[in-house]
């Protein structure tokens, strides 16, 4: 008979999480199985009496994945190509509830909703994960890009057997890896808001490293062979120069088209690289620069957003994009 330890007392709620997402309860394995019942083959009791799955096995993963984006979002039809990345969705959606709350705070605090409202995602993934939560939730329009042929495809599949995203979610692809905006946005074409997941490291070397430190502090062992539960590639893990490169790039290349939108913002995960934001934003000389934390569960982030706006400016905006 399996040894059972003492049952966790878990919180009913995830207080971390924005207070609109989706995914503050703990998951309810029961409605999951029931919305996708292949979920069931990977759902075991675990050593504290809990429903739960193994979270380093990539299928159960990406199986899980699967469930919470029908459950939750009604995308009857989800798939991402081996060893790509499968992205932990409460953390992408708390993003997207973050930055509708700075759309908001040029509209008198009311976040904006329905196609009118454009959103750019850099690097959006063979997964589609961020226009398929934005969509759901606020009724945006999206523009995805990225420079992976593969991952344009599979979110363009994505798309397509999918009812709420046709017409709603449009896939570009970026054939010069130098260029974060220049053949993404268009002449005369205007964004709301601007989302990047950037790369965050700078060699294959370094991703390896922090994802075996990531599974030993998960485990409580020290684990020396690399987990890919969530997989990624290249692309999506390191880039030359790493997450500091990326982002200045990212500043310095979004001056070219302050005009073109409203805010850009970017998720960062070291503190450090946030100081280095600041001070590339200031050489650019935006208007206003947010930090805005997010934890999920002992991880801290943070989206750091900046305009070239001012608030007068900002909210003209929001009066002739966003009302009829």
């Amino acid at each position: 008979m399996a040894n059972i330890q003492q049952k966790r007392e878990h919180p009913k709620e995830k207080l971390q999480l924005h207070s609109r997402n989706k995914h503050r309860e703990r998951y309810n394995f029961k409605e999951l199985i029931d919305s996708c019942p292949e979920l069931s083959q990977f759902v075991r009791v675990n050593d504290y009496g809990d429903e739960s799955i193994d979270f380093f096995d990539p299928e159960a993963v990406k199986m899980l994945n699967k469930a919470l984006l029908k459950y939750f979002y009604g995308i009857n039809s989800w798939n991402i190509p081996q060893g790509y990345l499968c992205p932990p969705i409460p953390g992408r959606a708390d993003y997207l509830h973050y930055v509708a709350d700075l759309l908001g705070s040029c509209n008198n605090g009311v976040v904006p909703t329905g196609n009118r409202v454009r959103c750019l995602d850099i690097g959006v993934g063979a997964n589609c994960v961020y226009p398929i939560v934005g969509t759901h939730e606020y009724g945006w329009s999206f523009v995805g890009s990225d420079i992976d042929k593969v991952a344009i495809q599979s979110a363009s599949e994505i798309v397509e057997c999918n009812q709420l995203l046709k017409g709603a979610v449009e896939l570009r692809w970026q054939p010069n890896s130098t260029d974060i905006f220049r053949g993404i946005i268009h002449n005369g074409e205007h964004f709301d808001i601007i989302i990047c997941n950037p790369p965050f490291h700078s060699s294959a070397r370094e991703a390896q490293l922090a994802n075996l430190k990531k599974v030993s502090n998960l485990s409580g062992i020290r684990i020396t062979k690399p987990a890919q539960n969530f997989g990624g590639q290249r692309n999506e893990l390191w880039c030359e120069g790493g997450e500091e490169r990326f982002v200045g790039d990212m500043v310095f290349q979004s001056k070219e088209y302050a005009a073109s939108c409203c805010w850009f913002s970017t998720l960062i995960s070291k503190q450090a690289n946030v100081d280095k934001a600041y001070k590339y934003l200031k050489k650019v000389e935006a208007s206003e620069i947010r930090t805005i934390q997010m934890g999920q569960g002992n991880k801290i982030s943070r989206i750091v957003a900046w305009t070239f706006f001012a608030d007068e400016e900002q909210k003209q905006w929001a009066k002739t994009k966003w009302i009829e």
